[in-house]
């Protein structure tokens, strides 16, 4: 099945090209369309994928059609697409923050059958955690497409749509918060006499170890860090000192003040 993005900025090239390694998609069944036209000619040079003319056309060729523009400009191209939706019948998923399935539906004028993903910066690496919903229309078939297209390009989880408001300050704004704590470890360092390049490199090397004994282990966090803290050590005089300064508490009012923001937009 083609599938086609409209849309080729860095989170469509970052979702392209993690097809295109994953080797379940071949690149001569995937288009793109952008208005800056080198922006694809760029895409298929590098990964062989095809270049649409236009958006309608990229909709008469494809059975999915990933939404991959800016979310402030769905109200103006959403309605011009609406014909080609409803004369061709693809699959719709947006990458759109912020924008409900009723939405998309409504700027389209038909009820096509809509998928929305939330994928997050990491997918430039391979890495996303990304969440998806789908409208009624919506089959398995399409659903099992839309799992492997995240798939390749990190993992992904279905999700209520009530949950994406959540979702996207765990997995959108926490990727800052990581960087955040891996700099601040990093500076701890410089202060005690590391060069900042390596201080860095350990602490983010530490932090992906880490993340990977979570998700590989299953193990609950608390119980790896009583592994690593032996009585009266050095790592748990760290943990207690970072449990007196409140680093729960400040984690947890971090994405507090996301959410309540994100409530707000």
């Amino acid at each position: 099945m083609q599938i086609g993005f409209i849309g080729a900025g860095n989170m469509a090239s970052a979702i392209l090209r993690g097809m295109v390694r994953s080797g379940k998609f071949a690149p001569e069944t995937l288009f793109a369309f952008d208005t800056q036209s080198e922006k694809t000619a760029a895409l298929a040079s590098e990964l062989g994928i095809q270049a649409a003319d236009s958006a309608e056309a990229l909709i008469a060729a494809c059975g999915t059609v990933v939404l991959a523009v800016k979310p402030n400009v769905f109200p103006s191209l959403l309605p011009q697409l609406g014909a080609a939706v409803k004369q061709h019948d693809p699959l719709v998923v947006s990458i759109a923050a912020g924008k409900t399935i009723a939405y998309i539906e409504e700027l389209l004028g038909c009820g096509a059958a809509v998928v929305r993903v939330m994928p997050n910066l990491n997918a430039t690496v391979g890495e996303a955690m990304s969440a998806y919903c789908c409208s009624e229309r919506v089959t398995d078939e399409q659903r099992a497409l839309v799992e492997t297209m995240c798939g390749a390009f990190g993992e992904v989880m279905a999700l209520p749509e009530s949950m994406f408001p959540l979702f996207g300050v765990l997995a959108g704004c926490a990727p800052a918060f990581s960087f955040q704590f891996i700099d601040a470890l990093a500076r701890a360092g410089v202060l005690h006499g590391m060069s900042k390049a390596d201080a860095l490199h350990i602490a983010a090397q530490t932090v992906l170890g880490s993340a990977k004994q979570i998700l590989e282990s299953g193990t609950h966090p608390w119980e790896l860090i009583d592994r690593v803290c032996s009585p009266g050590g050095t790592t748990i005089e760290g943990v207690a000192s970072l449990q007196a300064d409140a680093l729960d508490a400040a984690v947890a009012r971090a994405v507090g003040a996301a959410l309540d923001k994100d409530s707000r937009i």
